[in-house]
């Protein structure tokens, strides 16, 4: 059966943009047009398909299953035409791309490492790295934007449809600056975790609820006072310049640890933590780089479970 000619490539950028931005008004601002030509837009593909692609609702706008279906292959084909325009005026082609989401708990340490390894072996290459929470990242790997997506993500919505391989087991840990007042006491005294402000990572992240689940094991309510951030730098570099207590990755904070200018607060108790991962869109072709990144990412992954890194 033949393509229908009538679908442009302006329908399928279209119908990407708020299928992403899950709002008209926003993908109106994104693609620089107005609300009225994004309704038009999608409505003249909606007729050619004979579907509904969207549900309108308070919230904002939802992917119908034939909108879900649909967006296995508009991802793809576009971005398939973008990386080959890319490739021939850039000069890609002479080098290798892959574009990775990388979650805060895997981009102090293990992302690093995996790039010095794969810019050692390869005498051209280009590792694009987007971070994030698991929600956007996850949304751009499912229309084709990104190749991968490392980090801890399997309690996100966003995952459903799309393949994940585990790598290790992270757990998270309560750090704090050198010298602080907690660190007196072994294990320390419970009672007090509430007397100073915590840095959480955002909520609605995937990390957050093991986050919140190491208070809930040890008994005590949340400060009142709370840094909500993914931000690695900024929760490191708050926590240096005061008594804040930090539930961080394990991996974020891993080096910082060994050469002792973070220090973990005894609790007696550890949170068990989550799986990390690659997660993958099945509906792509992986790009040569891609594979090559994966293999390092799984080597250093192996070496990292077996107590070998840092």
């Amino acid at each position: 059966m033949n393509i229908d000619t009538r679908i442009k490539f302006r329908h399928l950028v279209c119908f990407l943009e708020v299928a992403r931005q899950r709002s008209f008004a926003k993908a109106a601002d994104a693609l620089a047009v107005s609300q009225p030509a994004i309704s038009k837009t999608l409505k003249e593909l909606e007729e050619i398909l004979a579907a509904s692609l969207f549900e309108r609702g308070r919230s904002g706008v939802t992917l119908t299953a034939a909108g879900v279906d649909f967006m296995r292959y508009a991802g793809p084909c576009v971005q398939a035409l973008r990386d080959g325009v890319n490739v021939l005026r850039g000069g890609a082609h002479e080098a290798g791309l892959v574009r990775v989401g990388v979650l805060s708990t895997v981009e102090s340490l293990l992302i690093p490492e995996v790039v010095r390894r794969l810019h050692e072996r390869h005498a051209a290459l280009v590792v694009s790295v987007a971070t994030g929470p698991s929600a956007f990242l996850l949304a751009q790997l499912r229309v084709g934007e990104l190749d991968l997506v490392v980090g801890r993500m399997t309690d996100s919505p966003e995952i459903q449809g799309l393949t994940f391989e585990h790598l290790y087991s992270e757990s998270m840990t309560l750090v704090v600056r050198p010298g602080h007042p907690l660190l007196a006491r072994a294990p320390a005294d419970l009672e007090r975790l509430g007397d100073y402000p915590l840095v959480l990572p955002l909520a609605g992240t995937t990390i957050r609820k093991y986050a919140d689940s190491l208070f809930v094991q040890c008994g005590v309510a949340q400060p009142r006072q709370r840094l909500e951030t993914i931000s690695v730098a900024l929760s490191r570099r708050y926590v240096l310049c005061s008594d804040a207590l930090w539930v961080a990755p394990l991996d974020a904070v891993r080096l910082d640890l060994r050469q002792g200018e973070l220090m973990e607060l005894d609790l007696g108790i550890r949170e068990p933590g989550g799986s990390v991962g690659i997660c993958s869109n099945a509906a792509l072709t992986p790009p040569p780089a891609a594979l090559r990144f994966c293999e390092v990412l799984r080597e250093v992954a192996a070496e990292y479970r077996e107590g070998a890194l840092p």
